[in-house]
């Protein structure tokens, strides 16, 4: 089959569009035909080595993907060849006490497909049947890929965890990466006032064409100041951050009373100095959150059928490349370029 692999860990030269060996599937397992996927910046850490070496090589990247069901397990009854179905990407044991009480993602194995498993850059590919999930009417293929883990991700951060209300105002760091372009949509569904921050017009406008309410330019002007101004010294309720170091040190700063701080990564810098006396003092929150549970995904997908113009949420899509031109996908996102979800159409 077609694929895009790298042989050792380094910058974007390293994918290869080559023939890898097709996957076999075992008893509860499902062979997908795969249309699409989209890229994450966890693609980016698998590919350079960055944030884990103990990955098989040749290795195909990828953890979001579309496609039809090729091949079924034996043991699989309730997928068809012929589905249209989306990857559902957290992988886990699958038996014990989190996985069977419906919180899979806190299972002591959860694992995101693509890192140690081969992923989703390529025709076909492997995955459990349980993380197969119907894609809604309406969707294509590039649009369903785009979807999984971001809106996932932004799903549990403020519905799950930060308990977000109407009502309140959430601050949501980098417009233009795919959480943070899920995370407006999902807030603003909510009823909440969206503060966002990006660093260029251009970003910003394209967030407030998504319901951003409030613009910071973070080239321009420090988010701290414009946070005080715009909320009159009041301050978030909700700040939405996957940045890290100083973004997460200032946003703690800029809680309100009984704030609720979210964080799914740290794509700038993972160490931050955090002054504990804000947090007490005004009884802070800060919740660590890594993707969500497949009940969650769910949940959020029933807010995308129908037709565009519909639809309660959206699946923000950058730009398409075909597989083979993965490495120029790649760096799109690391040179920041992109506003949403690249997709590789596969």
């Amino acid at each position: 089959m077609k694929s895009v692999r790298f042989h050792a860990f380094g910058n974007a030269d390293v994918l290869r569009y080559e023939e890898a060996p097709k996957p076999v599937i075992g008893p509860t397992d499902v062979l997908i035909n795969l249309k699409a996927a989209a890229l994450n910046h966890l693609d980016l850490w698998v590919r350079s080595g960055a944030r884990e070496r103990n990955i098989p090589l040749p290795h195909i990247p990828g953890c979001d993907g579309s496609g039809i069901v090729a091949e079924v397990g034996s043991a699989v009854a309730w997928i068809k060849p012929g589905d249209r179905v989306l990857i559902s990407s957290g992988l886990s044991c699958g038996h014990c006490e989190m996985c069977l009480g419906g919180r899979d993602n806190l299972c002591r194995d959860y694992r995101v497909l693509g890192v140690r498993e081969e992923g989703t850059y390529a025709e076909f590919v492997r995955v459990p049947a349980v993380n197969c999930v119907p894609i809604p009417e309406g969707l294509d293929f590039n649009e369903a890929a785009a979807i999984p883990l971001v809106f996932l991700t932004a799903w549990h951060m403020l519905v799950t965890l930060a308990n977000i209300r109407p009502g309140e105002t959430a601050l949501v760091h980098a417009a233009g990466s795919g959480v943070g372009s899920a995370a407006i949509q999902i807030a603003k569904m909510i009823g909440a006032r969206v503060i966002t921050t990006a660093g260029s017009h251009e970003k910003l406008k394209r967030a407030q064409e998504l319901g951003a309410d409030d613009l910071i330019n973070y080239q321009e002007k420090d988010f701290v100041d414009e946070v005080k101004r715009i909320t009159e010294k009041k301050g978030i309720d909700v700040v939405v951050e996957h940045v890290g170091g100083e973004v997460l040190e200032k946003s703690i700063m800029v809680l309100a009373k009984g704030g609720r701080l979210v964080t799914c990564g740290a794509t700038s810098e993972y160490v931050a100095k955090v002054d504990i006396r804000y947090v007490y003092t005004r009884h802070h929150r800060i919740l660590g959150s890594w993707m969500g549970s497949k009940s969650e995904m769910f949940e959020v997908l029933k807010f995308f059928t129908g037709p565009k113009s519909k639809r309660r949420l959206n699946p923000v899509i950058d730009k398409i490349f075909p597989l083979a031109q993965a490495a120029d996908a790649h760096r799109r996102m690391e040179e920041r370029k992109n506003f949403g979800k690249i997709v590789l159409e596969i």
